[in-house]
Formats: C-alpha cells, sequence, structure tokens
C-alpha cells in the first residue's frame, strides 16, 4: 500500500469520527457512538499497516508520518477516556482534532523512498516515536480539558472530577514523554557516542518537558488556579515548537535530528 490509497482510508475515517462526535450528544444509546467511534479508528489503523507493509519499514520517518500517528492515537485515547470518564466534549474534541491532522495530510501529502538513513536504520526507532506520539495525544487532551475547566473556574463551577482527569493524563502523558527521552538518549549514543549534545531538537524537549513539571508541581501545590491551567496550553505550544516548529528554525538547519520534512 502506498500513500496513493490515503483518501479510501481518510474520508471514511473522518466521516465515522465526526458522526460520532455528533451522535454522543443526539444518541442516547452510547453503542451507535462506540461502533462509529471504533470503526474510524479501524479504518485508519489498517492504512498505517498496509502503509507500514508497502514501504517495509515503519511510517515513522516524516512529519506527515508521524501525523498520521497522531491522528490514530489521538482518536483512540479519546475514546476510551471518553468511556471511562464520560465527557462527550472529549470524545467530540478528540475525534476533531484528529480530522484535521488527517485532512492535513490529504492536502499536503507527504511521499518518500522506502529507505532509512543509517541514523534510522535502529530498533530504537519505533518504540522512540511511537511513544512520544502518544504522549502528545495525551498532552493535547489535557490541554483541551485545561479550556474547559478555565471556563468552569471563570463561572465558578470548577470540576474537581476534571482535575482529576487532567493530572491522570498529564501524569501518564508526561512519563511517556520522558520515556521518549530517555530512549532518544541511547539511541544517541549508539549513533553519535553522546547521549547529549544541546541540540535543538533537544534543548526544546527539555524547555516542554520543564513546562510540564511546573503544571505538575504548582497541582501538587494545589494553588494558582488560574495560573496552573494556563501553564497546559502553553506547554502545548511548547511541544508543538518541538516536534514541527523547530524544524522550521534557522538553528535547526544543520540539527542531527532533523531529516525531512
Amino acid at each position: 500500500m502506498t500513500w496513493n490509497e490515503y483518501l479510501w482510508f481518510a474520508i471514511p475515517a473522518i466521516i465515522c469520527w465526526i458522526s460520532a462526535g455528533i451522535m454522543v450528544y443526539k444518541c442516547k444509546k452510547s453503542i451507535v457512538t462506540d461502533i462509529l467511534m471504533i470503526a474510524g479508528i479501524v479504518i485508519f489503523a489498517a492504512f498505517i499497516i498496509g502503509l507500514w507493509f508497502g514501504q517495509q519499514r515503519p511510517p515513522l520517518r516524516t512529519i506527515g508520518e508521524t501525523r498520521l500517528w497522531y491522528s490514530f492515537f489521538l482518536a483512540t485515547i479519546g475514546f476510551f477516556t471518553y468511556k471511562h470518564w464520560k465527557y462527550k466534549w472529549l470524545l467530540s474534541f478528540t475525534g476533531l482534532v484528529a480530522c484535521v491532522f488527517v485532512c492535513i495530510n490529504i492536502f499536503k501529502p507527504e511521499i518518500h523512498s522506502t529507505n532509512l538513513m543509517p541514523a534510522l536504520q535502529s530498533y530504537w526507532f519505533v518504540p522512540h516515536v511511537t511513544v512520544y506520539i502518544l504522549s502528545y495525544s495525551m498532552l493535547g487532551a489535557a490541554t483541551i480539558a485545561a479550556f474547559i475547566q478555565m471556563n468552569k473556574l471563570h463561572k465558578n463551577a470548577a470540576d474537581d472530577k476534571l482535575y482529576q482527569f487532567m493530572d491522570n493524563i498529564v501524569y501518564v502523558g508526561f512519563g511517556f514523554l520522558m520515556l521518549g527521552m530517555l530512549m532518544g538518549a541511547v539511541w544517541a549514543k549508539e549513533a553519535w557516542g553522546h547521549y547529549w549534545s544541546w541540540d535543538p531538537k533537544e534543548t526544546w524537549a527539555f524547555i516542554t518537558s520543564a513546562a510540564y513539571l511546573i503544571y505538575i508541581h504548582m497541582r501538587l501545590q494545589n494553588a494558582h488556579a488560574k495560573f496552573t491551567l494556563w501553564t497546559l496550553p502553553i506547554a502545548f505550544i511548547l511541544l508543538m515548537i518541538t516536534w514541527i516548529g523547530v524544524n522550521y528554525l534557522p538553528a535547526a538547519q544543520n540539527s542531527i535530528h532533523v531529516y525531512s520534512n
């Protein structure tokens, strides 16, 4: 399978996820919403698996390929967290954001050769990138929750259950973020002879992890609620710079982490 078949999977997945986001409010029985979300996830997973076999390598090399995983993980995490926490908005927003990234790949397709450069031909490649994208998806969901909570706080109706959700998903997402960073350090040692070089990508990764640590610290102190909530969207912006934006910085043009856009 190649990118030429992408539309045949992307459009049905979008229809399923958008329909699920609507039906979660319209339909009293959750079975319809569940079927639509699962169908979209399965359809999208089928393309990722097919592309993996078609390219004879994991589709994790380019920005376009990581967008595939981000859409998949975001929809999957949104569905399972909805089933646990019962927040309808979470299902709708995660499905919508997943669709946005699917559409970006429709209008800006990324087609590359099946070969990987030597630095990427490592058994650390798949777990390192996958764990990072999984953490990005969780932290993205936490950011959406932060905006909802800020609105509730403005109305003096803060939701303690929502705080619990945000804390739990940030803890797990941050754990995956640090695990990905540790894997990257070990991989860098094997590939370039050193664990850390303060490369632009590494520097922004450090800044991002520090921002999430600030959130965790402030929540444990249980003070400055508005400041604490604003920490999450700010941290997520930093995360997007680390993932995508740093590739366009002049200082990153000679980065050992920039392979292809």
